[in-house]
Parts: C-alpha cells; sequence; structure tokens
C-alpha cells in the first residue's frame, strides 16, 4: 500500500499558480500580495484539505482568543438572533478571562469566506472559535486550513477533520416528538426551512429518524417549508393558509423565530393555540416566556458550548503535539408552557385549515 504523500507549500503553490514564497507570505499574513492572489491560495489550501503543522516551539502565541461572528447571508444570523450569540459570548467571555486570556470579538456580514481567512493569516492571536451557524463544509475546510488553533460552534459534521461544539439536534427533537406522542397526538407536523444551515438539516434528519424511533408515521403534506426570519416565516405561512391547506395536529417548527411567524399567521386565520393546533419550538429566546401563548421549546445552554469551545481551545493552544479533532454535542431541556397543552379538549374540537380558516381582511 502506498504511503499517503504529506502535503507542502509547494503542492499548494502549483495548485495555485504562484511561487512557494507567496504561499508562505499569504499564510503568514505577509507581503503586498493582491486580494485575488490571496484568494486563490487560501482556495487551493482548502480544496487540498493543507493543515500547516505548526508546533508551540515554533510560534509564540499571544494572549488573545478571536471570535468570528460571521453572516454569510444573514437567514440566520441576524438582529431575531442576537440573543443567542451573547450568550455564546458571554460562556466564551467568562471562560477566557478565567484562563487568562482576551476574547476579541470580529463581525463579517455578506463577506466572502476568503475574506474571513485572510483576516487570520499571520493574526497576532492564540486561537479561533468560529460561529458556524451559516457556513458550508467549504468553508470550514477554509478556515481549519489556515492551521490555527480553531474550534467551530453551532454547526457539526461528522467527517470533517475539525473541531465542534454543537447542540444535540437528535436528542433534542426526540424530546419534543415524545412530548406530542404523550398528549396522544397521531397527526405531527413539522415546519422546516429551505435557508441552508447545518443545524436545520440535522433538526429536520432528526425528526424523520425520531418518528420511526417511536413508531409514528409522518405525512408528506403535514412537512412544509418556511423562510428562517420572523417576517419571512410569518409571510410564508399565511400563503400556506391562503391556499388552503389542511393543518396537523401539532407541529415542530425548526426553531423559536420561524414559530413566531408561524403562529403569528394562524392566529389571523381564527386557528387558536393550543386549542386547534399545538406548537413547539426550539432555542427558548427570551420572547417565548412573555409571547402568547407562551411557547414551549428546547433549551440548550449557548453559556456551556461557548465555555466548553474556550476549553477545548486551550487544550489545542497549550498541546506539545497536533491533537485529534474534538467533537461535542451539548444535550437539551424541553421547557413546557402554554403553547402545546392539549388540556382537556377533544378531537372532534380540532379543526382543519381547509375547511374552518377564516380569511383575515386585508
Amino acid at each position: 500500500m502506498k504511503e499517503k504523500k504529506t502535503l507542502t507549500i509547494r503542492d499548494i503553490a502549483d495548485a495555485a499558480g504562484v511561487s512557494p514564497a507567496t504561499v508562505s507570505l499569504v499564510l503568514n499574513g505577509k507581503g503586498d500580495i493582491s486580494g485575488v492572489t490571496r484568494a486563490r491560495v487560501l482556495e487551493a489550501v482548502a480544496s487540498l484539505n493543507y493543515v500547516p503543522r505548526v508546533t508551540k516551539s515554533s510560534t509564540e502565541p499571544g494572549e488573545t482568543l478571536r471570535f468570528l461572528k460571521i453572516a454569510k447571508h444573514g437567514h440566520t444570523v441576524n438582529r431575531d438572533h442576537s440573543v443567542f450569540i451573547s450568550d455564546y459570548i458571554d460562556g466564551m467571555s467568562a471562560e477566557a478571562t478565567r484562563r487568562n486570556y482576551t476574547l476579541e470579538v470580529v463581525s463579517f456580514e455578506g463577506q466572502p469566506i476568503s475574506a474571513v481567512a485572510e483576516s487570520l493569516a499571520g493574526a497576532p492571536i492564540s486561537g479561533v472559535i468560529a460561529l458556524g451557524t451559516e457556513l458550508t463544509e467549504t468553508d470550514i475546510r477554509l478556515i481549519q486550513g489556515l492551521g490555527l488553533p480553531t474550534v467551530f460552534i453551532d454547526t457539526f459534521y461528522d467527517v470533517i477533520d475539525a473541531n465542534f461544539v454543537d447542540m444535540n439536534n437528535e436528542d433534542a427533537v426526540y424530546k419534543v416528538l415524545s412530548r406530542f406522542q404523550q398528549q396522544g397526538f397521531k397527526r405531527i407536523g413539522f415546519v422546516a426551512s429551505h435557508v441552508d444551515t447545518t443545524n436545520f438539516k440535522l433538526r429536520q434528519d432528526a425528526f424523520f429518524k425520531n418518528m420511526a424511533r417511536l413508531g409514528l408515521k409522518p405525512r408528506e403534506e403535514d412537512i412544509i417549508s418556511v423562510e428562517s426570519t420572523y417576517d419571512g416565516a410569518y409571510a410564508d405561512t399565511r400563503a400556506l393558509l391562503q391556499s388552503g391547506i389542511e393543518l396537523a395536529e401539532c407541529y415542530f417548527c425548526t426553531n423559536d423565530i420561524i414559530a413566531y411567524g408561524f403562529i403569528r399567521a394562524l392566529k389571523e386565520f381564527g386557528i387558536r393555540i393550543p386549542d386547534d393546533v399545538s406548537v413547539i419550538g426550539f432555542d427558548n429566546l427570551p420572547q417565548s416566556a412573555t409571547m402568547e401563548p407562551s411557547l414551549t421549546t428546547i433549551e440548550v445552554s449557548k453559556r456551556k458550548i461557548g465555555y466548553l469551545a474556550v476549553t477545548v481551545l486551550d487544550d489545542l493552544i497549550n498541546a506539545a503535539e497536533l491533537q485529534p479533532s474534538v467533537k461535542i454535542l451539548v444535550g437539551a431541556d424541553l421547557v413546557v408552557r402554554a403553547s402545546d397543552s392539549r388540556g382537556e379538549k377533544q378531537p372532534s374540537r380540532r379543526r382543519s385549515a381547509k375547511t374552518t380558516v377564516r380569511q383575515p381582511a386585508d
């Protein structure tokens, strides 16, 4: 069996069509290199999965950790979700301070990932925590390929050799569906989102997997897809109701923001929550406790995820040799409130949007 060749800077140079010296300057953030050339080099680094072997003895890391708040398209990393992002930062900041690091936060909105990677090359930092919510597999490989100790949060990939701290989506969705089953619901719907994020995909996969695990059969017509912003979820749900869809008995919404827009549309069409339709969200954002009705939802400790990210990163920084990747999933709790409480209502009272929903006045 042929031994796998170790990639070198010359391999990257050949792939990018530049000199090895140029590659070295780009990876170290030095030299007067054009943005186009830097991007070409970084793309070659990502495509070849090149990981520079940087050891503690060859560098003198600073005492700063950098948190990258990355919004590629802004459909999930936006003002609606500022609370849970601040919770991540709180957890990181507390643990970074305890371990004598300074935490700096750098935001990127609508910029190419090559610009994010370029900002890291040669930066005077010890390590990186990247918000991976809107990152693709290629994006993660590009950032990882820079060779800095790096941890990605709010996303998860089984097969990428990188460090992840995320919520356990499968466990969380199981708790949601178990709750619905215990209440006697047979027809369980799912409000998905067509926005491309890994956690949304993981929750959708977990929905179907756990429906089968619990002996429940999903109906194709009860799986709907909406925009992930509040206004988008509201508008898409309103359009579905106007088209005359027949509603399921209950719905699990991919996240709380989607649940807010979904519930608003249902209420405008005279559908009572939870009397006619029960709803459970995901994230336990502050508004979930104060809205009417209050939203049953999944709580995952974002502070715990932030704390664990710094813990893993500190281990990587202080390791004497290259470490295997670490992948951590944080468990979830179901916070029961009013939006899914079946109470004393009888199945015969449940109505369908197709036959009984009143059309709101425009």
